[in-house]
């Protein structure tokens, strides 16, 4: 995987940016939506110089697949974000996320009240880089599937208001993604969470590269889901559960491209337990 090299940054993502741009005066805050397995790496560096000012909530999404939770929530909070933690699948923190999201947008909202109207909704603005859960965030909140949902890296929509009934209306806007991925390190942590596409990189060495450190950091979850012996590089973890899950080929020669994308299914569906990469 020539990461040095690597670059993801389709035209389609140029238009999300200008997206952005021209209707961040819309909105009274920005949620950005980061996994909360790689709480770093998911942050798109772009967008300190976009947002300038403008309030901005911190949302770990998929926690329900992250170790070391609190540990990333303290750590935003600490550098003066709000910071709230969600699994969009099953609506935890989401009712948190909206008094939040509210709360940051009072100074905007209760404008009105001064005149003896009533506040108008928070307006937010929903970034994130691909692959991060914003749809099926937008679907939790809004209780409906107003944006399709698309696992795919790289599938974007133009942009939608959605209406959120307790007070809050979403500006959805498609995920972005850096211009150039500058470190290899990173660059391979999107590629686990699947926010590069597969057919863009050789899949070995990176599969290889994420067993090694799952075996150092988080061997109980390679242990409980293969019952193997966790030794050996990534190559030779990943011939064990090649082997253990029935992956070869005629003659008894392990397939490795069924055993790449079997661990890489795995480890994304969040089979191998909690984990935090960066």
């Amino acid at each position: 995987m020539q990461n040095s090299t690597l670059q993801w940054f389709p035209g389609h993502m140029q238009k999300a940016k200008r997206l952005i741009q021209e209707n961040l005066p819309l909105v009274d805050l920005v949620i950005e939506l980061l996994d909360a397995r790689i709480p770093i790496s998911s942050q798109n560096p772009m967008l300190r110089e976009i947002l300038g000012e403008k309030p901005r909530l911190i949302v770990l999404n998929k926690a329900d697949l992250a170790a070391n939770v609190d540990f990333w929530l303290k750590k935003f909070r600490d550098d003066n974000f709000s910071a709230v933690a969600v699994d969009s699948v099953k609506g935890t923190g989401t009712k948190n996320l909206i008094s939040l999201a509210k709360s940051l947008a009072a100074s905007k909202t209760n404008k009105f009240a001064k005149f003896g109207a009533k506040p108008r909704s928070a307006r937010a603005m929903i970034v994130g880089i691909p692959n991060v859960g914003k749809s099926s965030l937008i679907n939790r909140l809004a209780g409906m599937n107003h944006a399709k949902i698309e696992n795919k890296p790289g599938i974007t929509r133009a942009k939608q208001w959605i209406k959120i009934a307790d007070g809050l209306d979403l500006l959805d806007t498609p995920g972005i993604l850096y211009p150039k991925f500058d470190d290899a390190d990173v660059a391979l942590k999107l590629s686990w969470i699947y926010a590069i596409s597969d057919e863009i990189h050789d899949l070995e060495p990176t599969v290889c590269k994420l067993l090694e450190i799952l075996a150092a950091k988080f061997p109980n979850g390679l242990l409980e889901r293969y019952k193997i012996e966790i030794s050996g590089d990534g190559g030779e973890l990943l011939n064990k559960i090649g082997f253990k899950r029935g992956c070869i080929k005629k003659g008894g020669i392990i397939d490795t491209d069924k055993a790449l994308k079997l661990v890489l299914s795995e480890f994304r569906a969040g089979k191998l337990g909690k984990v935090t990469l960066d």
